[in-house]
Formats: C-alpha cells, sequence, structure tokens
C-alpha cells in the first residue's frame, strides 16, 4: 500500500474516533451550508436538492422536538421509512441527540419488525404513514409498547394512520399522547431550541444498532460505533472512487447495512452529493434517473445489473458512468461482460458484512486500479489486513488453497466490530481462540497476486437480491401454521436474484399438502416476516433429512429443490 494511502486512513481515524468525536458535526455541520447534500428523486423524475443547510436547521429542529419527547444520548430510536428527505433528516436529528438509529426494512411484517425494535430496547419509531399501519397494537405489537411513534410524510396519510391509531370514544378523534406527526413536532420546534445543540458521543460512542440474520435463534444485533465511519468514508474514496464532480447513486435500501453505510453515511461523511430515489424498483425507471441525472459513478445489488440486462427498454444513449460498483452477493461474469458493452464500463464486484462494512474489493482508486481476475471478489482495501486460512488450524493457507475467508484484528485499524449484542457466545463463534481473527463464515482462495475467490458460504444465510435471509426466521414462520410439524428454508440459484427460497415441509397428517395450502404458507410468510422473504416454492415431504445429532441437512434438501 502506498504512503499516501496509509497517510489517508490514519487522518481518517484521526477525523472519526476519539473522545470529542460528533456524529452531527462530522456529517452535517463541517460540510457548507448551500453544497448539496441529496438529490431526492421522485417517481416522476421530479426532483428536490437538500442542502447541507437545510438538513442542518431542520435536523436541528428535528433534535429539538425528540429532546422535548425525552429522548437523549444512548436512547434508541427506530426508523421504518424509505428513501426521502425525511428519512435523512430524522436519522441526524437521532445522532444529534447522541441517540442511536435502529434501521427497519420497509418490507418487513409486524412480527419481524417487533422482534427488532424489542431486542434493541426502543423507545421511539418514525415510521412512513404508509408503514404506520404495522406498528398498531394487535398479535404482534403489544397494546402496551414501551415505544411511541411518530408518523411522517404526506399530511392526508398521516391523518388517516392517526386516525387509525386513536380510539373513537367521542365525537372528536385525537392521537393518543404516544403518536405524533412528524411535520407537526418539527414546526413546534426552532433550530435554536434547548435540545437542538450537537452532542458529543465520542468514536466508541454508538451511532446505530443494526440487525443481520443468521442460521439460528434470532437475528444478530450490531452495535455500530461512531469511529466506523472512517471505515464508510474509506470505501467511499478507495473502492467507489466518488469524486467531488461524480453524479453518485447507490442504489441500495438503507434499511440494510450496504444502503445505510453507502448510500446515507459515506456520502453524508465525504460531503459529496449523492442521489436518493424516492420510489419502489423497477428497470425502466433506474434507466431513466440514470440518464436523466447523468450518473457517472453507480453501486448496485447484482440483481439490479441483472434486472436492467433482462429489460427490454434500450439502453439510452446518454448513459455515461465512469465507475459501476457491485456488492451483496457474487458478481457473475455474464454480468461483467454485458455491462462493458452495454454501459461502456465493466461492472467491478466488491466484498464485506454487515459486521465490518466493505474489505475486499476490486477498488477503482487510481493508486489501486488493477485488471480485475474475472471471478474475483477483489484485493484487501486500505486500513484492512484479510487472509484465508487452512480449514484445520488457525494458520494462512497457501496460495490458491481453499480455506476461511478471514480479517485479522491486530493489523485492520478500520476494523471496528467487537462483538453482537447481548451474545458472548455468537460473538465468541466469529472469532479465533486467540482473538486475533474474525472469521466471516466465507470460504474462499487467494492468488499470489492477493485476489480473493469466493467459493461458498459456511453456513446457510441465504442472500436473495443482495438482502441476507436467515432460514430460522421463516422456518419459524412455517411452523407457526397448524398442519405444519416441520420446515426447512433453503437457497437455490436463480437467474434474476441470485438466489429464491425454497421451503420443505412435513405435516401433522402425512404428506398430502396441495397447491391452495402452499399459497397459504406463502402468504403467512409474508404477513409474519417479511414481504420479500416468502418461498417461491414449497415442497412437501415425509421427512427432513438430518444427522444422527438431529441437524437439518440442508446440503440434502438443496440437490432436492428445483433446478
Amino acid at each position: 500500500m502506498s504512503t499516501d494511502l496509509t497517510r489517508r486512513v490514519r487522518d481518517l481515524l484521526d477525523t472519526y474516533d476519539g473522545p470529542h468525536v460528533c456524529a452531527a458535526r462530522l456529517l452535517c455541520d463541517r460540510h457548507p451550508s448551500d453544497a448539496v447534500a441529496f438529490t431526492v428523486i421522485e417517481a416522476d423524475l421530479s426532483a428536490t436538492d437538500l442542502t447541507y443547510g437545510d438538513l442542518r436547521e431542520r435536523s436541528s429542529r428535528c433534535a429539538a422536538a425528540l429532546a422535548d419527547l425525552g429522548i437523549g444520548p444512548g436512547d434508541r430510536v427506530a426508523t421504518l421509512m424509505s428513501k426521502s428527505a425525511d428519512l435523512v433528516v430524522a436519522l441526524l436529528g437521532i445522532w444529534r441527540l447522541g441517540a442511536v438509529h435502529v434501521p427497519l426494512f420497509t418490507a418487513f411484517a409486524p412480527p419481524a419488525i417487533a422482534l427488532r425494535l424489542t431486542a434493541s430496547r426502543t423507545v421511539l419509531v418514525i415510521a412512513d404513514a404508509d408503514q404506520a399501519a404495522k406498528l398498531a397494537p394487535g398479535d404482534d405489537i403489544p397494546t402496551d409498547a414501551p415505544w411511541r411513534l411518530v408518523i411522517a410524510g404526506e399530511r392526508a396519510r398521516v391523518e388517516a394512520a392517526l386516525g387509525a391509531a386513536t380510539v373513537a370514544d367521542s365525537a372528536e378523534l385525537r392521537p393518543p399522547p404516544s403518536v405524533f406527526s412528524f411535520d407537526e413536532l418539527l414546526a413546534a420546534h426552532s433550530a435554536d431550541d434547548p435540545g437542538a445543540e450537537a452532542v458529543a458521543v465520542g468514536g466508541d460512542g454508538l451511532l446505530v444498532q443494526l440487525f443481520t440474520s443468521g442460521t439460528t435463534g434470532t437475528p444478530k444485533g450490531v452495535p455500530i460505533p461512531v469511529r466506523a465511519l472512517a471505515s464508510f468514508h474509506a470505501y467511499q474514496e478507495f473502492a467507489l472512487d466518488v469524486r467531488p464532480d461524480d453524479v453518485f447513486w447507490n442504489a441500495a435500501d438503507p434499511g440494510w447495512a450496504y444502503g445505510l453505510y453507502y448510500a446515507i453515511l459515506g456520502p453524508l461523511a465525504s460531503g459529496i452529493r449523492s442521489l436518493l430515489l424516492h420510489a419502489g424498483f423497477s428497470a425502466p425507471l433506474t434507466w431513466q434517473v440514470l440518464e436523466r441525472f447523468g450518473v457517472t459513478n453507480f453501486a448496485a445489488a447484482p440483481t439490479v445489473y441483472r434486472a436492467l440486462r433482462s429489460d427490454e427498454t434500450p439502453v439510452p444513449e446518454g448513459i455515461s458512468l465512469r465507475r459501476a460498483s457491485s456488492a451483496g452477493e457474487p458478481l457473475t461474469p455474464d454480468v461483467v461482460s454485458w455491462s462493458a458493452r452495454e454501459l461502456g464500463v465493466a461492472v467491478r464486484d466488491h466484498y464485506g458484512q454487515t459486521e465490518h462494512g466493505m474489505v475486499i474489493c476490486n477498488a477503482w482508486h487510481d493508486d489501486l486500479d488493477a485488471p480485475t481476475p474475472l471471478g474475483s471478489m477483489g484485493r484487501q482495501l486500505p486500513g484492512w489486513r484479510c487472509a484465508v486460512l487452512a480449514d484445520d488450524a488457525d494458520v494462512e493457507a497457501a496460495p490458491n488453497e481453499m480455506g476461511r475467508v478471514a480479517i485479522d484484528t491486530r493489523d485492520s485499524p478500520l476494523m471496528w466490530f467487537l462483538g453482537y449484542l447481548d451474545a458472548p457466545d455468537r460473538t465468541a463463534q466469529r472469532f479465533s481462540a486467540d482473538g486475533r481473527w474474525y472469521l466471516t463464515g466465507d470460504a474462499g482462495s487467494r492468488d499470489a497476486a492477493g485476489f480473493f475467490r469466493f467459493s461458498s458460504r459456511d453456513d446457510d444465510v441465504i442472500i436473495m437480491a443482495g438482502y441476507r435471509i436467515g432460514p430460522f426466521e421463516v422456518e419459524s414462520v412455517l411452523v407457526l401454521h397448524d398442519r405444519v410439524a416441520e420446515a426447512a428454508v433453503v437457497g437455490m440459484p436463480d437467474e434474476l436474484r441470485g438466489e429464491v427460497l425454497e421451503a420443505f415441509v412435513v405435516l401433522r397428517d402425512g404428506p398430502g399438502g396441495d397447491a391452495e395450502l402452499a399459497a397459504e404458507l406463502q402468504r403467512l410468510v409474508k404477513e409474519k416476516f417479511a414481504a420479500h422473504a416468502y418461498p417461491r416454492r414449497v415442497h412437501f415431504v415425509d421427512n427432513l433429512p438430518k444427522t444422527p445429532s438431529g441437524k437439518v441437512q440442508r446440503f440434502v434438501l438443496r440437490g432436492q429443490g428445483t433446478k
């Protein structure tokens, strides 16, 4: 690594670590007030520029309003919101108080939301109006929930959501004291009100409490400290090569790590303008945004590139990409060749996890640029030391030998993950006995030039369209059905999404399941877990293959699934 990049890593660590570090200052207040932070684009392609001056004023009012509700340093505040100006204002308001953000993916159903709110000890939720119904008391959300609710969005939708949250005990409906309007809260406070001052929590203070799926048990809580911003900022520069004159767009959803880290936090940290599309994904709309707004630097999951490739819309002549990057799942060679031919730039694969962000990349920075071997996920980024360990010992494997992808915690100054929330046993499984190596759970190899190749996961997490889905959560919903005795979920290859879920179900009354029951089980998963994570096929079987100790042999089921 060059001296300049080593110095740059040290500078970033000096900026984002230390006892007096303040997230709101680093992400907003230190940038010129007239500089554009985000251009927020609507589905009709109308757009609004959001400057750092706007963000400072509105997030200060948000902080004052939240402080008036009793929110303070260390309190957990969740967001159930799409990519919008309100989301960015809410996040900066949370961080201005020294509170901790808990991201919630908008496709989650009430049980998945309640699980994360309870595990994080959330005290307040800010939700878009069209998401607020998921927080209404019912089978999954308790009547005496310990969190309060703030509803954001268009006035008519907010009023409808507020009305739905009340009990009609008089001719006049009033929201109960636990439900509030986001816009009304901000309007009632000034940026100069007490509580609007930015709080410094230091580099070790928590910024985000995010949850990631696993193969067993409940989702794992990943505490993200303020000093992690050094890593996020470094990826923005070293791997994505986002420059001040770029039009940068990361299309990932901020309810997940890649979108939160690199579509929100990275751009805010660097002070470079970014695009936020306030609309659902579609290939034609993506083409329109790329052309209309002159995107030069684009990042997305491989699923997005595959959808663009499959779309019948001709590639617009105005596409002018300088950089194209991909993360979330392995990038297949056909996408690379297509992008080089149709986009004018070969998309590059990047690798990382929720627990540490991106660490191995086919980087775009001039000092790191190199011919990209086909199928490679890249080389370690500055600030990280990665290795492939032998399967049977914590020693580095020989070049091109298959083993366990790991991070050397003693020689990775940008490493920030220390352990999962309230889960010492699960944390211990992630580190070698001496604490030196963080074990990613991925298998791969590294060649003599330092390029890594991904082989497989050594667990059964399913990665669909870039989203990690733990089979346990889906299986836990399936067995809620009265007729289901056991269930196992596996990932099967899919041309568009990379993987899709297939379920193997043992019924209490024998294997006589039909299409109607399969549809019931699919609906149940959508209602009780997440709309995107339902099994595309349900197989009714006599029994599940298991080891002598009773563990389901998912590799056997994958061999029986749809080809």
